[in-house]
């Protein structure tokens, strides 16, 4: 790796670190300030999955359009925009349907998360791949990590308006920045044909990982992110505490973000990792509505954590494989639109399962759903190594 390369890889990171910081500063807080505005679980459902809607139907033809171009700067240039304008429409807008539309905002930011991948992982040759994803990820969960901390200082003493100040300027920096950023030396000018691009996500085995990383986004989206802090605060939890175990979990996210590029991870593999770490998401959804104490629920925040890093990395990059350089984007597109389908709809129907019947009754389903991904990971990889 050249030095101009590893100057440009330091630049991207800080963007990332940046971009994921604008997109999440706000998210511990977002579901107890919706709450306290006496908006229904099933709202807060619509609110949160609305995140998710844009992405599902942005990403394939983002995928399309950046390797139709060839570049990549002007979609992350863009992504930056989007997160620093969505919270702009936060802080004139704190109402549900305010947050409903920056969420979609939020998520068509999140549609050009593309780019910054492919473009980060192409510092890395074929064999290191996966190493590059796990760090792509590890500054996505940084960014995170540090927009929860900041949330957790602040909300209490200055609330929800400052922090979607602070993420409409993180958002704004980042798309600064991103104008230092070159595309990669060598990359072919030649554009290739709509049809060849979309043959790409026909592919088995980009659907099934696809179909797995439905799982590990939407429970995310419907647990650590939305209602498990609705729980921690029905429980008696304070706003800090709230955001505190947010940070746990981040700061769990980073480790084994960065414990997924290491060579001990590697030794096991994913046909080990990805069936451990959605048992481990499964026990998360059965025992978080159980917990009767906020110290039991801040501690299972370990789990998710865990899982977050190990998994979507190994999701990502197993998704990937096989996948021609050319086609990159688009493969990518297909697979993060597939998974925002998890993002969109678990949400949801957990806010309309949590409003039938119970809380416990949806972090079941969620949970039943999670041991039905590591099983069907199990089937696979057995079948894989029997074609061997």
């Amino acid at each position: 790796m050249t030095v101009l390369q590893k100057r440009q890889r330091a630049l991207l990171s800080a963007i990332i670190t940046l971009f994921w910081f604008a997109q999440y500063v706000y998210i511990p807080y977002q579901t107890p300030f919706l709450q306290a505005q006496a908006v229904s679980s099933s709202m807060i459902g619509v609110v949160v999955g609305a995140y998710g809607m844009t992405q599902m139907l942005a990403r394939l033809p983002v995928g399309l359009a950046a390797d139709t171009l060839n570049r990549h700067r002007f979609f992350i240039l863009a992504g930056g925009l989007c997160a620093g304008s969505a919270s702009l429409l936060r802080l004139v807008f704190p109402s549900d349907g305010g947050f409903l539309a920056a969420n979609l905002f939020s998520g068509l930011a999140s549609a050009m998360w593309i780019s910054f991948m492919v473009l980060y992982t192409s510092y890395y040759s074929t064999d290191e791949q996966q190493k590059g994803t796990s760090h792509v990820i590890l500054f996505n969960n940084v960014g995170m990590l540090v927009g929860f901390i900041s949330a957790t200082l602040l909300y209490g003493r200055l609330g929800m308006q400052i922090l979607c100040a602070l993420s409409c300027g993180a958002g704004m920096l980042a798309a600064l920045l991103s104008l230092g950023l070159r595309e990669p030396a060598g990359v072919s000018v030649k554009k290739p044909a709509v049809r060849e691009l979309l043959a790409v996500c026909k592919g088995r085995r980009l659907l099934f990982f696809s179909a797995l990383a439905i799982l590990q986004q939407g429970i995310q989206m419907s647990t650590t992110m939305s209602f498990t802090t609705q729980i921690l605060k029905e429980r008696g939890a304070s706003a800090a505490v709230i955001g505190l175990s947010s940070v746990f979990y981040m700061l769990c996210a980073v480790a084994s973000s960065a414990f997924a590029s290491s060579r001990f991870c590697a030794k096991g593999g994913p046909n080990v990792w990805i069936p451990a770490t959605l048992l481990l998401m499964t026990a998360y959804c059965t025992l978080v509505p159980l917990a009767p104490a906020v110290w039991m629920l801040f501690l299972l925040q370990l789990l998710p954590g865990m899982s977050t890093g190990i998994l979507f990395s190994y999701l990502t990059s197993e998704a990937m494989v096989g996948i021609p350089a050319q086609a990159k984007s688009t493969a990518m597109g297909c697979y993060q639109a597939i998974y925002a389908i998890g993002m969109t709809l678990f949400p949801v129907l957990t806010g309309k399962i949590a409003n039938l019947w119970s809380m416990q009754a949806a972090f079941a389903v969620l949970a039943v759903l999670a041991l039905l991904g590591a099983a069907a990971a199990v089937v696979c990889y057995r079948k894989e190594t029997a074609h061997v």
